[in-house]
């Protein structure tokens, strides 16, 4: 009885059953902006991921996305006339030869046929690029650049995919994007990230971006937004407050769920509290 009990737990994977043991964390050292972002959209995402550390499967499309942004990366070391199509496809591949033979990776295929249909539709998807920039006449200042800036009681780190330099003078982040493009209405809120990296880059360089870019290649679709020290100094005040917002979030053990529109893709919601009463029945019936 126990064991065919334990089997029923162990298949049905309910938060009613699966109960992540809490231990209080420390204060923030740092945050990054997708953590940062992940607080914003949803305290409870972030304690899953960034308190708790629950793993989260590692899905097709995100391989494809680092694969991609590898590849992107390593074009901008060939000289200008060398960056063609044909070499972006050649760096893809090289990146997910590398790539596909390590531990998170090596699984994420059932059949070679699956591979190569998704390698087959990666490279249509990288076709696109070119149809948004001439990558021969792009030189980035920085590509895939670390960054880890103090700004004063709270320090914030992460990867920016490229900074650009323009001809007179002006800087221009841009960031690579292998998802669909949200509608318009809501691309805003994607600029997010962005502006936190804009802000770095200020306290960094002292020089303000004029803009920030997302490149999303499924599309294609490139939106802009342009910015000013106006809008960073509002970021840097609403960094702070989430920063305070988290340590409170930590102290209190209070992650409160923000059910919305993306929860049908959150890899944790059969274990978020916020949909508890669909899980107990699965778990009744299973009973």
């Amino acid at each position: 009885m126990f064991r065919e009990l334990f089997q029923v737990f162990a298949v049905s994977n309910l938060k009613s059953v699966i109960q992540v043991p809490y231990s209080r964390s420390m204060p923030l050292e740092t945050l990054s902006p997708s953590r940062a972002s992940d607080f914003k959209q949803c305290p409870q995402l972030y304690k899953f991921r960034s308190i708790d550390r629950l793993p989260e499967p590692v899905t097709i499309y995100q391989a494809r996305g680092t694969t991609a942004h590898l590849a992107l990366q390593d074009l901008y070391d060939l000289p200008p006339d060398a960056r063609t199509p044909d070499a972006l496809y050649d760096l893809f591949r090289k990146a997910w030869t590398e790539l596909r033979g390590t531990e998170e990776y090596e699984n994420l295929f059932s059949s070679d046929d699956e591979e190569r249909g998704w390698g087959v539709q990666s490279l249509e998807l990288l076709a696109n690029y070119f149809s948004i920039e001439d990558p021969a006449e792009v030189s980035p200042l920085e590509r895939e650049m670390d960054m880890l800036e103090d700004l004063g009681g709270i320090t914030i780190r992460g990867i920016l995919d490229r900074i650009d330099e323009l001809p007179d003078g002006d800087l221009v982040i841009t960031d690579y994007k292998t998802g669909k493009a949200p509608p318009e209405r809501y691309a805003l809120a994607a600029f997010f990230a962005l502006k936190i990296y804009a802000l770095l880059i200020r306290h960094k360089t002292g020089r303000t971006p004029v803009e920030v870019r997302l490149l999303y290649l499924n599309g294609p679709t490139l939106y802009r937004l342009p910015i000013n020290n106006d809008h960073l100094n509002g970021m840097e005040q609403q960094l702070r407050a989430l920063w305070a917002a988290i340590n409170k979030a930590i102290d209190t053990d209070n992650f409160p769920p923000r059910p919305g529109r993306l929860c049908d893709w959150c890899s944790f919601k059969n274990l978020c509290p916020a949909f508890e009463d669909e899980t107990q029945p699965e778990l009744a019936a299973a009973l």
